[in-house]
């Protein structure tokens, strides 16, 4: 008689150097993701996630949900049919030992919902252009997923349904064969074929940063957040240029995913909403950044630098007016009363950046869950501005092109109501041969044009210059 395989197998233990050696061997697999940490320098950084082969996916395009996998009546409205969606994978669902209770992901569904996702949620004009076509929203539901813990220095395969036999002991064991071979797949190098444009020149950029100052001057709002886009064309494979800016960026809400048709390459230093069981309550934690300088490699010159960030009026009541319109937006699904700032304006140091970052938590209310919360924050607002709808409107009028993947979400949510994601900046999606980045901003009353153009070439800093070849 066969044993059965276990429901997990403890590999060697990989750092995020490593793990990203293994997702090597996914990387041009449809809808394969990984969920990198970076260095395990930064408080968030300490799980990587491998998520391959999905029972299941289904995106949202067009106003249509696409279901493959499962068969249920849907509504094509996103959000309560990725509910459906999750749900039904729930009905396999086989828990994991109590001793991996700690890891963040215990089966259910991963992948992102893009900035343009938030036109379901509200009433936007149609002004610009759309011209990538990456879904607004795509999940896959995983049933297994290759788990490195940064703390506790071990790395597992686990799954998290009752998989086919075969199919199970087929994979640990091209697993067990990926730990013997040397190196990882090579993939065609990845090089520009063009040069870095944008599509707003520095006056282009003025231009509308008047017309938000002459905005936020009348009442219509008091911060925008606005952003230029860069495009160029390139050949090779998506997967090295995101190992190329890895060496750059070490950022704790990294990800890739291959949508086939599209690759995405995430750098984010930002957490959007995190959701996890504490007793019978679900508590919130989100995670704003709003407060940008430059690093410099001259410590003194460093230390000045994130100094007057930390003390600087503008940038302060800039985050201050996020942390208000977030605590707004999780309370409208939270506990009454357990909305609190537990964190404001926190100095976080990034390769490229400071920034100053605030957390706000709640708990969430009875008889909600993680996808009327999502509902209710997305997209976050420290990337559109306050008000959020009346910003939004702004940003459709000002920016030439739709936002597609920058700005929205990387995210997983797990079978035991577990949830966590990224706000999608420092954030490329290729498509077609060519490759899209953008930079951006909150503008308030007293912000400078100058000042805020540059900016947004310091958040791109470690990012447009590394894939651009030498001359």
């Amino acid at each position: 008689m066969t044993n059965l395989p276990p429901q997990f197998i403890e590999f060697p233990y990989r750092d995020p150097a490593k793990v990203r050696q293994l997702f090597g061997y996914f990387a041009d697999e449809e809808w394969a993701l990984l969920l990198d940490s970076g260095k395990t320098i930064h408080q968030a950084a300490k799980f990587d996630l491998i998520f391959a082969r999905p029972k299941a996916h289904i995106n949202f395009q067009n106003d249509k949900c696409q279901l493959s996998g499962f068969d249920f009546a849907l509504s094509h409205k996103p959000f309560k049919d990725l509910r459906q969606f999750y749900q039904a994978g729930l009905k396999n669902y086989q828990p994991l030992p109590e001793q991996f209770a700690h890891l963040p992901f215990h089966g259910g569904i991963a992948g992102y919902c893009s900035y343009d996702l938030g036109r379901s949620i509200e009433n936007l004009p149609t002004l610009a252009e759309s011209d990538i076509k990456l879904p607004e929203m795509a999940f896959g539901l995983y049933q297994w997923a290759f788990i490195s813990d940064h703390i506790a220095k071990k790395s597992y395969l686990l799954k998290f349904c009752d998989m086919n036999f075969n199919q199970w002991e087929e994979l640990i064991n091209e697993f067990k064969d990926y730990e013997k071979r040397a190196g990882a797949p090579k993939y065609p190098s990845f090089e520009l074929s063009s040069n870095w444009l944008s599509n707003m020149d520095e006056q282009g950029y003025k231009d509308r940063f008047e017309k938000v100052h002459n905005y936020i001057h009348a009442g219509d709002c008091y911060q925008v957040n606005l952003a230029q886009r860069f495009a160029a064309s390139f050949t090779g494979h998506p997967w090295n240029a995101y190992l190329n800016l890895t060496e750059h960026n070490q950022a704790p809400f990294s990800a890739y995913m291959n949508l086939g048709e599209q690759q995405i390459l995430s750098l984010s230093p930002e957490r959007f909403i995190q959701v996890e069981q504490s007793g019978p309550k679900s508590h919130v934690i989100t995670q704003p950044i709003k407060g940008t300088r430059p690093r410099s490699q001259d410590p003194v010159e460093d230390k000045e630098l994130s100094d007057e960030l930390l003390s600087s009026e503008k940038d302060r009541a800039e985050n201050l007016m996020i942390v208000d319109l977030l605590r707004n937006d999780i309370g409208r699904t939270a506990e009454f009363g357990s909305v609190k700032v537990s964190k404001l304006f926190e100095l976080q140091s990034f390769i490229s950046v400071h920034h100053l970052v605030s957390t706000i938590e709640a708990d969430l209310a009875e008889g909600k869950d993680g996808f009327d919360l999502l509902e209710n924050c997305f997209p976050g607002g420290s990337i559109t501005g306050a008000p959020k709808i009346r910003a939004m409107e702004i940003i459709e009028e000002l920016e030439p092109h739709r936002r597609s993947i920058y700005c929205g979400s990387v995210l997983y949510y797990d079978f035991r109501g577990f949830l966590d994601s990224s706000i999608t900046i420092r954030t490329l999606v290729a498509e077609n041969q060519n490759i899209y980045a953008w930079g951006g901003g909150g503008l308030v009353a007293d912000s400078e044009a100058d000042s805020e153009y540059q900016e947004t070439y310091h958040k791109l800093s470690r990012i447009l210059p590394v894939l651009t070849p030498d001359d």
